[in-house]
């Protein structure tokens, strides 16, 4: 297997994982600011080419070591994230309710985002 590079490009609100130049697989997310920041996980996506090679599980590792080196929780809505957390809760702490409900809250009111 090709080796697989993992970026974030937070402007864009996407953690890629990307394979000889081409980007195979993302989370797409929000930051969450209010009532406190956090990462907010709402898709994850692997191109079907690439389905079953863990792609997804080290977009969803990476994206909680970097809320980790952050200083913030992760509040996922995406059942993919939400899954793997719970097989990980070694690395994935569970998410605070306040900070799901808030998450909740936010994309209702941006439906165009995702």
């Amino acid at each position: 297997m090709t080796e697989i590079e993992i970026r974030d490009d937070r402007a864009a609100g996407r953690l890629e994982a990307v394979s000889a130049g081409e980007v195979v697989g993302r989370i797409e997310y929000f930051v969450l600011e209010s009532p406190a920041r956090a990462l907010v996980p709402v898709h994850t996506i692997v191109e079907p080419a690439h389905e079953g090679k863990g792609i997804a599980g080290s977009l969803a590792r990476e994206l909680y070591a970097i809320a980790e080196r952050e200083g913030v929780p992760v509040a996922p809505l995406c059942p993919y994230v939400v899954n793997w957390a719970e097989r990980h809760p070694e690395v994935a702490p569970p998410a605070d309710p306040e900070l799901l409900s808030a998450a909740e809250d936010w994309l209702r009111a941006h439906p165009d985002r995702f």
